[in-house]
């Protein structure tokens, strides 16, 4: 079969209907301006929007403060227990539609304890969410509390300390939000605090940040996932690293290009990582924010790098073995990916 008759089986349908899963997915980024719109009429929120088409155009922006700032606004209208569930909730749907079979989603404590939104209420939402997702859409998943790196360690162990009454709901603990001047080591203690309570650690590192950040990550906060990280490719000694290890990369294509860590997602460089044997996955990040879920990221590298069946699915069993899932999960998960055709 030559690469064009494949190319043109590979419809958006057949990856829909690939058993994905994703490991990188802020439950605060999935805030589709709809969902963003409603809330703010039911909680009576001010929000510098009068249509939904008015915050549909928010949605562009250039970098990535330009987002977090959009980010940061949007979720004001996050107010109730209930609100969390609907938002979480809406997220699930669409993992159903696309078969998403399993999430390890992150959550931002700290964007609404600063509102004075209490952390039972935020997780008592996500949770039921997630719980009716499996018990409702059969979808399995993991919860990933992220600390902001741009505040305090400080701030960071507060959180923690707000956490530990739930840690029944918590899987582990990442770091996100702008990785300028934040490098991991401002973390670490807040880190080690995290793994004597026996939470697992990830962090995003090497997005725009350098590929020492990755190395910070793996050495200092002993990762179990590195976020992002496509910026390991500047440094081939990480890169025979990350081979040797399997070392999880959870990257996200449209993200990239849409905060222009990439010019074009023809530059993208995951293809070539996944070549070189580097354990990179796909995900989507902020899907309401950044133009798609998992299926329009798969179809993105499809349309622009040629991406073809056997890369999907190794991409696919990369996810499943970085997830935080027992052995009999991961090897039900590599059971449906090796059934569908």
């Amino acid at each position: 079969m030559t690469q064009e008759k494949e190319m043109q089986q590979i419809s958006f349908d057949w990856f829909n209907k690939l058993p994905k899963v994703e490991l990188h997915l802020h439950l605060e980024g999935t805030l589709e301006p709809e969902l963003m719109f409603a809330l703010a009429q039911r909680n009576q929120v001010k929000i510098p929007f009068q249509s939904v088409e008015q915050v549909h155009a928010a949605y562009q922006f250039n970098n990535l403060q330009d987002f977090l700032n959009i980010y940061y606004q949007g979720a004001d209208v996050l107010l109730t227990a209930q609100d969390f569930y609907d938002l979480t909730w809406a997220y699930l749907l669409k993992c159903k539609e696309q078969n998403v079979i399993h999430v390890e989603p992150f959550f931002d404590p700290q964007t609404h304890t600063a509102r004075g939104i209490p952390f039972a209420t935020i997780i008592e939402g996500i949770d039921k969410a997630l719980t009716d997702g499996k018990n409702k859409l059969g979808i399995s998943s993991k919860l990933i509390l992220c600390f902001l790196r741009h505040l305090s360690e400080n701030d960071a162990f507060n959180t923690l300390e707000q956490a530990i009454p739930h840690l029944d709901k918590i899987t582990a603990v990442g770091l996100d939000s702008s990785e300028q001047g934040h490098p991991p080591e401002k973390f670490s203690r807040v880190f080690a605090k995290a793994r004597q309570l026996g939470l697992l650690t990830v962090a995003h590192a090497g997005e725009e940040g350098p590929a020492e950040y990755i190395w910070t990550a793996i050495n200092d906060l002993q990762v179990a996932r590195v976020d992002h990280g496509v910026n390991a490719k500047t440094d081939a000694q990480l890169m025979a690293e990350l081979v040797k290890t399997q070392m999880p990369l959870t990257v996200c294509p449209l993200s990239n290009t849409k905060l222009k860590v990439f010019a074009d997602m023809s530059d993208h460089t995951i293809l070539e990582m996944l070549a070189d044997g580097v354990c990179v996955t796909v995900n989507s990040d902020d899907p309401a924010y950044f133009g798609g879920y998992m299926t329009e990221n798969f179809m993105a590298l499809a349309n622009a790098l040629d991406l073809n069946k056997t890369q999907a699915k190794q991409l696919v069993i990369n996810s499943i073995n970085g997830s935080f899932v027992c052995q009999k999960r991961k090897q039900a998960m590599l059971q449906q990916l090796t059934d569908y055709r």
